[in-house]
């Protein structure tokens, strides 16, 4: 019997005298024959599925349950195997990933870290399938999303390690220079974090919230991240500091140098030693903030990242100089010190580091023993060349 329906569609459906064709017997062979492992199969399902389930009379029938129970495993094998090859793709595109920035959708990042860019496929994939069971529909979006949190969460620690990786084979001195490729895995950060949203999140009261695992997951990353690179930082300016501590007072090196360029102070212009360390250390910090300022693409990490950046450098330079709190310092100590402290204190300034970090206790303990050293050294050395604790428009002018 042939029912007329609304909007003139004919719903077949079985009576005693009639045979409906949407029963097994007519679809079975058909359906038996799909591979299981190929798209092939699904859109018959979705085409007999979507005709059965706005179907009154045919809903959740004897033929549409045939046809659930039929599908129901392939769904699943299916699934099972886009895990598989998405998670054997991010494994092989990690072994080859450059981290060249790379413009895509979403913004600066690599190729094999656009987690969202795959698992879109599953997710689509469920939900055309307008499954009619609500519990099995409900399992299947719940694995979905579980498979997206366990692909984000691979690459989020992933990344965190080739950040250390890249990092430890870094240069120590004031020639490192942060690269796009470090920025980069800053950014793949703030995707995962995005993309944890839109794939992991589940409804108002449900059990399980993926995508609060992967945000505290990319919060303890990205804080070791800062944590790694602020570690870099205070080691290059270890190397500064050893580097000057060659004069300190009472060594053979610092004894012979005051004497070898008061004897050819005589005869010719002796430039200044050591100012070239920190010039060299000035614009390592520069180049270094610049590049973060510009590439890393979350506010929050850049302001963290300095904040920390400029407590611990400074922290050093307090501890250095509390370790000479007996010793006087020579006065090329005296000027790269200077020099480094000033230009740090203004350049994080402009950075929008706040008053509260800059004018720290430990800055304040620096920027003291300085300026006595500096009244020192002006009446035993006769002067420091224009180089001071003071502010001048001189300096700023040179700044500029």
């Amino acid at each position: 019997m042939r029912r007329r329906l609304r909007g003139g569609r004919t719903s077949w459906w079985s009576t005693p005298k009639t045979s409906c064709p949407f029963t097994p017997s007519t679809w079975t062979p058909a359906l038996e024959i799909q591979s299981p492992e190929s798209w092939d199969s699904f859109p018959l399902f979705q085409l007999l599925n979507d005709f059965l389930r706005l179907d009154y009379h045919l809903c959740n029938g004897k033929f549409h349950k045939h046809l659930q129970d039929l599908y129901a495993p392939l769904v699943v094998r299916y699934v099972d195997l886009m895990e598989s090859s998405i998670s054997q793709s991010i494994h092989k595109g990690f072994e080859r990933e450059s981290w060249e920035p790379v413009k895509s959708l979403t913004s600066n990042l690599p190729n094999v870290n656009l987690p969202n860019v795959n698992l879109q496929i599953p997710k689509t994939f469920i939900r055309d399938l307008h499954w009619p069971e609500e519990e099995f529909a409900r399992h299947l979006e719940s694995r979905i999303k579980l498979m997206s949190s366990n692909m984000i969460e691979n690459c989020v620690k992933r990344t965190r390690m080739a950040f250390e990786s890249k990092l430890a084979k870094s240069s120590k001195s004031t020639d490192f220079r942060i690269s796009p490729a470090l920025c980069t895995m800053f950014n793949v950060m703030v995707d995962a974090k995005d993309q944890s949203a839109k794939l992991c999140a589940m409804e108002m009261g449900q059990e399980k919230q993926f995508h609060s695992h992967i945000d505290e997951l990319i919060e303890e990353s990205v804080k070791d991240m800062i944590q790694l690179l602020v570690a870099k930082f205070v080691v290059i300016l270890e190397g500064v500091l050893a580097k000057i501590s060659r004069y300190d007072e009472g060594t053979l090196f610092s004894s012979f140098l005051s004497f070898t360029v008061k004897a050819a102070s005589k005869y010719v212009d002796v430039p200044k030693p050591g100012m070239d360390v920190a010039d060299g250390y000035v614009t390592f910090v520069r180049h270094s903030q610049d590049m973060l300022r510009d590439k890393v693409n979350e506010e929050v990490y850049i302001e963290r990242l300095f904040d920390q950046w400029y407590t611990a450098t400074m922290n050093l330079l307090g501890t250095w100089l509390t370790e000479r709190m007996d010793q006087q310092l020579h006065v090329y100590q005296l000027k790269i010190l200077i020099r480094i402290t000033k230009k740090k204190y203004r350049d994080f300034r402009l950075q929008g580091v706040l008053d509260s970090t800059l004018n720290s206790k430990m800055y304040d303990t620096v920027r003291n023993r300085l300026t006595l050293e500096e009244a020192t050294a002006s009446v035993r050395e006769g002067g420091m060349q224009g180089i001071s604790m003071k502010d001048s428009d001189e300096e700023d002018e040179e700044d500029d």
